[in-house]
């Protein structure tokens, strides 16, 4: 693992930002990659963690509706204790560090026991969730004022911290943060200091993230409109004339998935452009790769069939991982493209003709239907008697390709790629969410994510099916939809096309 050399630990005090994990900086992504300890809170959204090498250690810190993990002390002595031992930590934090996340206090705490340290600011919540919500904090035509108030204090103590007589009347937009709780007391405070029963707020829960909702009304009666709809922390308040701006400028709750929580299965290496293309529309993705690429068990029989590539007339590329991990061997080896001169290329789907494209070659062979079918059907055509034919793909994999390309008289050598395993992490918390009905959709882009997904919860088959109940299936196509059928799984979402764009436009369209 790459860790920066000092002489003493380094604590990067990092703010993690509102929960969408769009909003994470840059700065701080990297600082999360190279870190040795990452110590995180129950608001920082624990995708971030999926940032960490592999060896980092993880220790969760966090507190939620009271219940501590670990008290503030201790906290403080843990991060002085691993940077003593000249390790990187990393403090995530939920929001950023400075406001209301008692950063202040470690960084002190920090300073009395000589470790150095860094602030990495966040988005905080105060500003990130209105604007989820549609409502500008200041505006000219309202206000220019703004505050940010802790609303986790008891409105009604006898020595409270707050000026409420001048919060209520001196300053335009008020936003309480943890004050979900004292909303009552928050209201009848600012109204019996001077501020009118019918000043607009905003009660905005979960924000950024799939669950956010968003109550409306007045001072007067948003506390008994929040109870009807059973609003519960963490969440913002918002006060002030710029909430009337919500109805015009609510952009976030009118993406058209918005609400929805989809999990992506595809292995991680290639989920970012379908993950992308969901979030874009609104939907809360969770990724849990059910399948992960790694090396060939051997290389002999990859490396014999590049030393041997002028006795072949066609290279057969089934995915991108077989493209990608092909030409990277071919370099290992100290050959490059040039060894294909006397080839001819096929490609099944547009992806990977593309990543094929990428390595300078224009494809042969892409067929207009995207599985190995498609491909026999085009040999079949123009022939393929006495061709030597090399397909490099995964270990374990359909047999159709090679055992018909055979049977219509060609020599065919089915070289191992790369592999496909099974991760051995993540099943728990999928477990839970499916559970509680929390997941709206499963997506599968292969058969063998399909295969490893049933497997990973081997131990609740019987249990899968029903939770699976509430949950909609999308295939990418027919040979894994297929699959999903055979383990008994009910798909509702298959696209005409079968690639990541169309699977996307299909779930578009279901939920639409």
């Amino acid at each position: 693992m790459t860790t920066i050399y000092q002489k003493k630990g380094k604590v990067y005090l990092i703010g993690a930002g509102p929960g969408d994990p769009g909003l994470l900086t840059l700065k701080a992504k990297a600082c999360i990659e190279r870190a040795d300890v990452v110590v995180y809170d129950y608001l920082a959204n624990q995708a971030f963690l999926e940032y960490a090498h592999s060896e980092t250690e993880l220790i969760y810190v966090g507190k939620q509706g009271g219940a501590h993990t670990m008290k503030q002390e201790d906290i403080n002595a843990l991060l002085c204790e691993k940077a003593g031992q000249g390790l990187n930590i990393v403090r995530l934090k939920g929001g950023d560090p400075f406001i209301f996340g008692r950063g202040g206090e470690e960084a002190q705490e920090l300073v009395k026991a000589g470790v150095p340290f860094e602030v990495i600011p966040g988005i905080t919540s105060a500003i990130a969730v209105p604007a989820y919500a549609g409502i500008p904090l200041t505006h000219r035509d309202y206000t220019a004022t703004v505050a940010f108030v802790t609303g986790h204090e008891e409105p009604n103590k006898v020595q409270s911290n707050m000026d409420w007589e001048k919060l209520a009347t001196g300053i335009g937009t008020l936003v309480f943060l943890m004050g979900i709780g004292n909303l009552a007391e928050i209201a009848e405070n600012l109204i019996h200091h001077g501020r009118t029963p019918d000043t607009p707020v905003a009660v905005i829960q979960q924000g950024t993230m799939a669950k956010q909702k968003t109550v409306v009304g007045t001072l007067r009666n948003i506390a008994v409109k929040a109870k009807e709809r059973q609003v519960r922390p963490p969440g913002i308040i918002v006060i002030g004339e710029v909430v009337n701006l919500r109805a015009e400028l609510n952009w976030f709750e009118q993406k058209p998935l918005f609400g929805k929580r989809i999990i992506i299965t595809r292995a991680r290496e290639q989920a970012s452009e379908f993950l992308a293309q969901l979030t874009e529309l609104g939907a809360e993705c969770i990724e849990f790769p059910t399948i992960e690429i790694i090396p060939p068990s051997q290389w002999e029989d990859m490396d014999r069939a590049i030393r041997s590539l002028d006795r072949y007339q066609w290279l057969l590329f089934t995915s991108v991982n077989g493209v990608q991990y092909f030409f990277k061997r071919l370099e290992d080896l100290g050959k490059d493209v040039r060894g294909l001169k006397n080839m001819k290329v096929g490609a099944i789907g547009p992806k990977t003709a593309e990543a094929v494209y990428a390595k300078g070659i224009k494809p042969d062979l892409v067929p207009d239907e995207y599985r190995a079918e498609a491909v026999v059907d085009a040999f079949k055509k123009q022939g393929a008697e006495n061709l030597n034919i090399l397909i490099p793909r995964a270990a374990e994999a359909r047999e159709i390709l090679p055992e018909e390309l055979k049977k219509m008289g060609a020599r065919v050598d089915v070289v191992e790629a790369y592999r496909t395993v099974m991760p051995d992490k993540g099943a728990d918390k999928v477990k839970a969410m499916l559970q509680d009905g929390e997941i709206h959709m499963i997506t599968f882009t292969s058969s063998s994510t399909v295969t490893n997904f049933v497997s990973m919860f081997e131990s609740d088959k019987d249990q899968l099916k029903h939770w699976m109940e509430k949950s909609a299936v999308a295939c990418i196509g027919p040979i894994t939809a297929q699959t999903a059928e055979k383990n008994g799984l009910k798909v509702s979402v298959m696209p005409k096309d079968y690639t990541v764009e169309a699977l996307t436009d299909a779930i578009l369209q279901y939920y639409s």
